[in-house]
C-alpha cells in the first residue's frame, strides 16, 4: 500500500506505525462495519502482532479474511465478531473467532460494556474546516466520537458525507493516508422468483411510505418495481446503488418524513463505485449511528414505515431463522428484528421477511419446523408479512392455524401436501 504523506487541509498526516503508540496490553480495538474498515493500519497491527498481547478486535461483517481473523497470532491478536462476513465465517467455523450475537441497534451499548481503547477507521478528509468524514460509515463506531480516541486512514475514493459521522482534527489521535481501495462488490441478477416476490410486495406499499430495504437480488427488483412511486422515505441500515436508483428516479423524496425530511437516512453504505461518486459532498444523506437509526422507538415514529429484509425459514408457526442455513451458522441477527418491531409500532407501518419457497437443490424453506441448529431471528409474534414468489402470508393477529395454512399456500407447490401432513399431526392445523 502506498502511503501519501503529504499536508491536507492545512495537517500533515503520520505514518501508520504510530498506531501502535495507542495499542496497549489487553487493548479493546473497534473496526467499523464493511467499507469503513482501515486496511493498511490494519496490515501494521498485524505486521506487529507478536509484539502485541491479549489485543482483541472487535467488528462486523468482515469481507476479507485475514491472519489475525484465522487465529494465526492466538492470544496476541484475536477477532471478536458481531455479524460473519466472508473473511470469518470460516474462522468462526474452525474455532479460531468469537461470535457475539446482537441486535445491530445495540451494538454501542455491547461495546461501552467491553471498554473500548481505541478505534480504528477510513474516512475523508480532511476538509477546509479540518474535518473527518467517516465516510461510507457512521454505524457504531460514530457513536464512539468523542468518547474513545480515533486513529483514520483516509483513502481518496472514500467519500465526504455528512451526519454524525465527523470528526475535527483536534479530536482524532493521529491519521494516514493512503491510496487503499474498496473491495469490489458482486451484484446477482434477480431470477424470475425475485421479480415476483418484488411484485407482490409493491402492490403493498403506498406512495408516501418510509423504507428500510435490504442489499440483494431481491431488494433490487423491489426497489427497480416502485420507481412509479411517489414521495417514498429513506430510512435504512444500508444505502446501495438500488437505494441511489430509487432516489435518482424521484420516487424517493423524503419530503413527507419526520425525521429529517427531505434527507435520505442511513447508518452504513455499500455498492459501487458509482454510488461511492454519488455519496462524496451529497448533501441529501444524513449518516447516524446505529443506536439511532436502528433504534425500533426511533422508527416507529415514521408513519407508513415499510421494512423489507431476507431470511432464509420460517416455520409454519411464523418463526423465521435468518442467521444459519441447513442450521449452520451464517451471519448474525443484523438490524432484521430491529426494524420488525418499529415497523409493528409504525401508524400504518408493515415489515416483510422475504425468500424463494427453495433452495438452489429444491429443498422447502417454509419448513413444518425449522432445521435442527437453525436460530429464530425475528420471533412469531413478531413476524408481520412472509412472501415468496407464489404469493403473501399475512401473519400479524392470525391464530395459528391460520397462520399454518397462510404459509402452506405460498410454499413451493412441490410440498404443500407434506405440510399439510405434519402440521395436520402437530395439531397446527385442524
Amino acid at each position: 500500500m502506498t502511503i501519501v504523506p503529504e499536508r491536507v487541509g492545512g495537517l500533515i498526516p503520520g505514518d501508520p506505525a504510530d498506531v501502535l503508540r495507542w495499542i496497549r496490553r489487553d487493548a479493546r480495538i473497534v473496526v467499523p462495519i464493511g467499507f469503513g474498515e482501515p486496511p493498511t493500519l490494519l496490515d501494521t497491527i498485524e505486521a506487529h502482532a507478536e509484539e502485541l498481547d491479549g489485543v482483541q478486535i472487535h467488528r462486523m461483517d468482515p469481507y476479507a479474511t485475514r491472519p489475525y481473523i484465522q487465529g494465526t497470532y492466538g492470544k496476541h491478536l484475536h477477532h471478536v465478531d458481531y455479524f460473519l462476513g466472508p473473511g470469518s465465517r470460516q474462522a468462526f467455523w474452525d474455532g479460531q473467532c468469537d461470535l457475539v450475537p446482537n441486535h445491530f441497534s445495540e451494538m454501542p451499548l455491547l461495546l461501552r460494556r467491553i471498554r473500548p481503547d481505541l478505534v480504528i477507521a477510513r474516512a475523508s478528509g480532511p476538509d477546509e474546516h479540518g474535518y473527518f468524514s467517516l465516510g461510507t460509515n457512521a454505524d457504531y463506531a460514530a457513536a464512539f466520537i468523542g468518547e474513545v480516541p480515533f486513529f483514520l486512514e483516509v483513502t481518496e475514493q472514500q467519500p465526504f458525507t455528512y451526519g454524525q459521522n465527523q470528526l475535527h482534527g483536534s479530536q482524532i489521535a493521529g491519521w494516514i493516508k493512503t491510496d487503499a481501495g474498496f473491495p469490489k462488490v458482486s451484484h446477482r441478477a434477480p431470477a424470475p422468483q425475485d421479480g415476483a416476490i418484488a411484485g407482490h410486495i409493491a402492490e403493498l406499499i403506498p406512495n408516501r411510505a418510509c423504507l428500510q430495504v435490504g442489499v440483494g437480488s431481491i431488494p433490487d427488483a423491489l426497489l427497480n418495481a416502485l420507481s412509479g412511486h411517489k414521495d417514498l422515505g429513506v430510512h435504512t441500515e444500508c444505502l446501495s446503488d438500488g437505494l441511489m436508483h430509487l432516489i435518482e428516479s424521484g420516487a424517493a423524496t423524503g419530503m413527507r418524513k419526520r425525521n429529517f425530511p427531505g434527507k435520505h437516512v442511513t447508518t452504513f453504505c455499500v455498492g459501487t463505485p458509482e454510488l461511492m461518486r454519488w455519496l462524496d459532498h451529497n448533501p441529501a444523506v444524513q449518516m447516524m449511528p446505529v443506536n439511532w437509526t436502528n433504534d425500533p422507538r426511533v422508527v416507529a415514529t415514521e408513519p407508513k414505515f415499510v421494512s423489507i429484509n431476507a431470511t432464509t425459514e420460517v416455520d409454519l408457526m411464523g418463526q423465521a431463522a435468518s442467521e444459519t442455513i441447513a442450521g449452520r451458522y451464517w451471519s448474525s441477527s443484523g438490524g432484521q428484528a430491529d426494524f420488525a418491531r418499529g415497523a409493528m409500532y409504525s401508524e400504518g407501518g408493515k415489515a416483510f421477511l422475504v425468500l424463494r419457497s427453495t433452495t438452489s437443490s429444491g429443498r422447502g424453506r417454509i419448513r413444518s419446523t425449522l432445521t435442527p441448529g437453525s436460530v429464530v431471528t425475528t420471533l412469531k409474534n413478531t413476524v408481520d408479512h412472509v412472501v415468496t414468489e407464489y404469493g403473501v402470508a399475512n401473519l400479524r393477529g392470525a391464530s395459528l392455524h391460520e397462520r399454518a395454512r397462510r404459509l402452506i399456500a405460498i410454499a413451493h407447490p412441490d410440498h404443500r401436501d407434506e405440510l399439510r401432513f405434519n402440521a395436520r399431526k402437530t395439531g397446527l392445523l385442524h
